[in-house]
């Protein structure tokens, strides 16, 4: 058991219960405890298996590979549409995890093969991602928000691209990618936080609506 995580655990204010089992839970099938990008992390010979997390409505196991597990009772979760690899388990009480306990179990002992076989997820790539027209004539009449975006990592643009391709009215699309010019300009993602106030930095936790 890591130090970290047992200081972790002791200051949640929400799902503390729910997540001191889930850890019981996950030692008892032999992974090791860490403590990584500010949440308990578990591994199996230094390679990352699983990541729980709480958040406003659900607390979840988050599977590294889990778009490569069976997922025969077929809950898994796909966090976002940008999400290719990792899938959720999610709870909202610790009844919840106590009623599925020995189905957590049997994913997380698959989670574990899938990584002692080597399994990799194959990737789509940027250039795979829908490049919307509206996005394509913006480029041609401002070239520095063009090389801003080509400039953030390809998964700060993959996240773009599915937030800009998904409305159906092209005015909608115009708009989407009107608004978000100066954040991809300055640097940011789209979920990235821009005040400097989230604890889940470099993501946003909407620390900025309570200023």
């Amino acid at each position: 058991m890591n130090a970290k995580v047992d200081t972790f655990l002791a200051n949640l204010k929400t799902w503390q219960e729910e997540l001191t089992r889930l850890r019981e839970l996950i030692l008892d099938c032999g992974l090791t405890e860490d403590f990584k990008w500010m949440h308990p992390c578990y591994t199996d010979n230094g390679k990352n298996v699983i990541l729980i997390h709480g958040f406003k409505d659900y607390c979840a196991l988050l599977f590294n590979k889990g778009a490569l597990l069976s997922d025969e009772k077929g809950i898994l979760v796909q966090q976002t549409e940008n999400t290719q690899s990792a899938r959720q388990l999610r709870f909202t009480n610790l009844n919840d995890i106590e009623k599925q306990k020995s189905v957590i179990k049997s994913y997380i002992f698959e989670a574990i093969e899938v990584e002692k076989m080597g399994l990799k997820v194959k990737m789509k790539t940027t250039s795979e991602f829908e490049t919307p027209d509206e996005l394509e004539q913006i480029f041609e009449t401002n070239s520095s928000f063009k090389n801003a975006f080509y400039k953030l990592s390809e998964g700060r643009q993959r996240g773009y691209l599915l937030h800009f391709t998904k409305p159906k009215q092209s005015k909608t699309r115009i708009s989407r990618i009107e608004k978000n010019i100066k954040r991809i300009i300055d640097g940011y993602g789209l979920n990235d936080c821009t005040c400097g106030l989230s604890k889940r930095k470099p993501n946003c936790d909407g620390s900025h609506k309570f200023i």
